[in-house]
């Protein structure tokens, strides 16, 4: 009746190398990016784990937002809801897109609320038994599947964790099929919510788990402070909002010097020190020991040089 799977992570050495790391799975495909859906496109809602699925579903379902309908899942068919209808879904191949069983009926919410109160125990005897292992892991999120006799239990851990025997005694107390995810600190957050710097939710939770990769170059080109602590979020990887804006900072910069390149101006040469893509603003230093600012219209790319052109 169990069944025991992989961990989910690769566990490295914990230094600063994982400022590098991109923080989610590049889900696009580029060689979908301009296939189009025949039918309404759903972005549906896993909300045990905030993940999100894409959806189609008969026109005569007439779904909206908010509704709870039916879906397979990797784990098995399970609820979900309804955020709305995806109108631009860029790099969704059709592989990457379930179909709708059925709506959820009012016996299928009810039976919906009564596994949540479970998971409360549930979550309590994991950590009971995995206390009685000695097995040093933090239980993030419990989860009965509707439609399957499955318990899925979330948790994190700094090394590798051998479950195995904790599996045996949870199916000898729940009597149904056992699914532990060791899962890293981004996808904690993720499942767990709360609030960013920003003062708004954690973008993973409430806005989408598919968001593009993001690196330490993000931060670099739109000139933010590279320690740690401003550019990190909560769960102490890179800020997701990082990439949001970085398209046009990689558009900008392209219409100005690069830090380095030399200027002869008013009698002396002059070094590139510092660009804000922001304010179009370019700081130099001269020979002189000068500094200037100057925007970037008085400048010109000529047959691969910048030259001051007024």
């Amino acid at each position: 009746m169990s069944e025991v799977f992989e961990n989910d992570i690769d566990f490295k050495s914990d230094d600063l190398s994982f400022l590098e790391d991109p923080i989610y799975e590049d889900y696009s495909n580029k060689e979908c990016e301009n296939y189009v859906f025949p039918e309404p496109l759903y972005k549906t809602k896993l909300e045990y784990s905030s993940e999100a699925v894409y959806t189609i579903a008969p026109n005569d379902m007439n779904l909206e937002a908010g509704d709870y309908v039916i879906i397979p899942t990797r784990y098995g068919k399970d609820i979900a809801l309804i955020m709305g209808i995806a109108t631009k879904p860029i790099g969704i191949c059709p592989d990457d897109v379930v179909t709708v069983e059925r709506k959820a009926t009012s016996q299928d919410l009810e039976k919906a609320a009564d596994l949540r109160n479970k998971e409360e125990s549930a979550f309590k005897i994991f950590q009971e038994k995995a206390a009685a292992h000695h097995l040093e892991m933090k239980l993030i999120a419990t989860h009965y599947l509707l439609e399957e006799q499955k318990i899925l239990f979330f948790f994190s851990a700094e090394n590798r964790v051998d479950f195995r025997e904790l599996v045996k005694d949870l199916v000898s107390v729940f009597k149904m099929r056992i699914e532990l995810r060791q899962i890293g600190v981004r996808d904690e957050s993720r499942i767990t919510g709360g609030l960013g710097i920003c003062g708004r939710p954690y973008c993973c939770h409430a806005v989408s788990d598919r968001l593009k990769p993001v690196s330490i170059r993000m931060a670099k080109d739109q000139n933010l402070s590279l320690n740690s602590m401003k550019i990190s979020g909560q769960c102490g990887r890179l800020l997701c909002c990082l990439s949001y804006e970085y398209d046009w900072y990689v558009e900008a910069r392209r219409k100005m010097p690069n830090e380095g390149i030399r200027f002869f101006y008013d009698g002396t040469s002059f070094r590139v020190i510092e660009t804000n893509s922001l304010t179009a603003m370019v700081k130099m230093i001269g020979d002189d020991g000068r500094i200037l600012e100057m925007p970037v219209s008085r400048m010109k790319l000529i047959d691969g040089r910048w030259k001051i052109i007024n």
